[in-house]
């Protein structure tokens, strides 16, 4: 895999799409040199390089019911969906640690994408950037959807979901020399994102940057995913995405749901494995 990408999408609950994938990966020792995640998809990366197997599973489904990791209760008290604190720090600090000192010393970069508050312009984190103790801290501003979370501090800059900007980061892949991708996307095949009607009724005021990509952001992503399919075509891309509908969504709290999608990502990414090992020429 010494040449080939891998480029994670985001999606709150869909994500575990994506954990199934990473979970056939890691059983069968596929190692990918370059790893970019967005929101969702840089959190189960994370569990992926640490190489703790099952941890994926068992944090985003063994807890999805647990209200500190997502309920209302959580907005009406603080604001957000999802539990920040909880997801991002008591989880992964006290109850199923994750092994950061594996992910920072390991061979394979690892860059996170999150969104610039101030600018609307996407911004990248490489190993360099980040430290054992501020990985988690970056984790959080890629995963922090507008209007139900907070923005991040980071060096100074504000920062909130990178899939405002930069949803599917292909781009940035071949732009950081990996010509070569596996892609998962944590929709089926034939989907494009329609214009939030959220964003469309209501202005982001705090950051109109943010505001202004939000109003766009489904154009973005089409053009992306049709680029992607594109490069499929000429056989410098293996896409991963669900098989069928489960019925998913970003909030999903249906264990049995997120089990099946869970489940179709590991089965999916075994149909898949020889054209990735073809693809990265194994």
């Amino acid at each position: 895999m010494n040449d080939t990408g891998l480029v994670l999408e985001g999606g709150g609950m869909r994500g575990l799409y994506t954990a199934g994938v990473l979970e056939y990966f890691a059983q069968h020792e596929i190692h990918f040199p370059y790893i970019i995640g967005v929101s969702a998809g840089a959190c189960m990366a994370a569990s992926y390089l640490s190489e703790q197997q099952g941890r994926n599973r068992t944090i985003n489904i063994d807890f999805v019911n647990d209200k500190r990791y997502l309920s209302f209760t959580n907005f009406i008290l603080k604001g957000e969906l999802f539990g920040m604190d909880f997801i991002f720090d008591e989880i992964p600090n006290k109850i199923v640690p994750l092994d950061v000192d594996k992910i920072i010393s390991g061979p394979d970069e690892f860059v996170i994408v999150t969104t610039d508050c101030e600018t609307g312009e996407p911004m990248y984190f490489y190993k360099e950037d980040y430290d054992e103790k501020t990985l988690g801290k970056l984790l959080r501003a890629s995963s922090s959807i507008p209007f139900f979370a907070d923005a991040v501090e980071y060096g100074g800059r504000y920062m909130l979901d990178g899939g405002i900007v930069d949803p599917l980061p292909i781009i940035k892949a071949e732009s950081d020399g990996f010509l070569k991708n596996v892609v998962v996307l944590t929709k089926p095949r034939g989907y494009y994102k329609k214009q939030s009607k959220i964003s469309s009724v209501i202005n982001y005021k705090k950051y109109p940057k943010v505001d202004e990509r939000m109003k766009v952001r489904y154009k973005h992503y089409n053009e992306r995913l049709n680029y992607i399919f594109d490069q499929e075509k000429e056989g410098k891309i293996v896409v991963l995405a669900p098989s069928e509908d489960t019925g998913v969504g970003r909030t999903t709290r249906n264990k049995e749901k997120l089990e099946q999608l869970y489940e179709l990502g590991y089965n999916d990414a075994k149909e898949k494995f020889e054209a990735v090992k073809s693809l990265a020429n194994m």
